[in-house]
């Protein structure tokens, strides 16, 4: 089966776009509610014409529909700039899906679905994002851009990532991050989308990565993506299961109820610390869970952009 099947067969993602205007749209009709309550859901395309300037961007169209003078603006105009990185690794597609919809999500479906979702408020606000995704291998790049073409592209890796062929796909996040830094040549608002499962070493050296895009005058945003229900809680049957790395293909075979309260405690302390270390190195840390709405995404982002200057 070759990939453009594969993704079509998962229901409910044929139009990501869609999906993502959905979400975004949903989001907004409740900001009134919020503290984002001044945040209009109408952006600007286009500003006032000032005597002097150019009249190469004047939108003539406009001018005869409102009798007033606007400019078009364009991607040197953007008021920020956003890079987007996707875990594309083999525990990012856990839960495994045979259809995956808005309210059936693994967690590589959330965090495509909430990355498309800022895409589109970026685009809705003129705003230019680019694009990393990486496994084992580096996938994909696109720097920072805001034209339509470019915004289609990334829809489609996007898209792409949803394949569910990924046995024992490991990743280690902090080389990718360490070339994501390198190539950002310009100070950007960054978001990551993990689960983060790595070993002690590895979520040292992702620290240190993640310091080397603070560095460079990135503000830098983690998604601790995960299942609260099976990855937190443990909620399992109490009978003998096979517990499967999906990274390495390693198992363990046990009664759920023998681990569960040693493992709730383990988890817990891991993300505390995740909290704690996050803070150290003046990271937003906000962990989400993978069965709940996408605002705590997109709230995240609004406070990010409001704060970025």
């Amino acid at each position: 089966m070759n990939l453009e099947k594969q993704i079509n067969e998962i229901t409910g993602f044929k139009n990501l776009e869609l999906l993502a205007k959905q979400v975004v749209e949903g989001f907004i009709s409740g900001l009134h509610k919020s503290p984002f309550h001044g945040f209009s859901a109408e952006f600007a395309e286009h500003k006032i014409y000032n005597n002097g300037e150019s009249t190469k961007h004047i939108d003539w169209k406009l001018f005869a529909k409102t009798d007033k003078l606007y400019t078009k603006r364009y991607e040197e105009e953007t008021n920020l700039r956003c890079h987007l990185i996707i875990d594309n690794s083999s525990s990012m597609h856990y839960p495994a899906l045979k259809q995956m919809d808005i309210n059936h999500l693994n967690k590589i479906g959330f965090s495509v679905l909430a990355g498309a979702a800022i895409m589109n408020l970026m685009k809705r606000q003129r705003d230019a994002v680019g694009l990393s995704i990486y496994s084992d291998k580096y996938e994909y790049y696109s720097s920072e851009k805001g034209s339509e073409r470019h915004h289609q592209q990334l829809l489609s890796h996007l898209s792409a990532s949803l394949s569910s062929n990924r046995k024992e796909v490991q990743t280690k996040s902090y080389e990718h991050l360490h070339l994501i830094a390198e190539k950002l040549k310009r100070r950007s608002l960054v978001f990551l989308f993990t689960d983060m499962f790595q070993s002690d070493i590895e979520e040292e050296k992702l620290f240190e990565a993640l310091q080397h895009l603070k560095y460079n005058k990135h503000e830098v945003v983690l998604f601790h993506t995960y299942d609260k229900e099976k990855e937190l809680k443990f909620d399992f049957s109490n009978r003998p299961k096979k517990f499967i790395d999906v990274e390495t293909g390693e198992h363990v075979n046990v009664y759920a109820d023998n681990i569960k309260e040693n493992y709730e405690a383990a988890v817990k302390r891991y993300f505390d610390d995740l909290a704690i270390k996050c803070g150290q190195y003046r990271i937003k840390y906000v962990p989400v869970d993978i069965n709940e709405h996408f605002n705590t995404i997109l709230t995240t982002y609004l406070v990010e952009r409001g704060k970025f200057g």
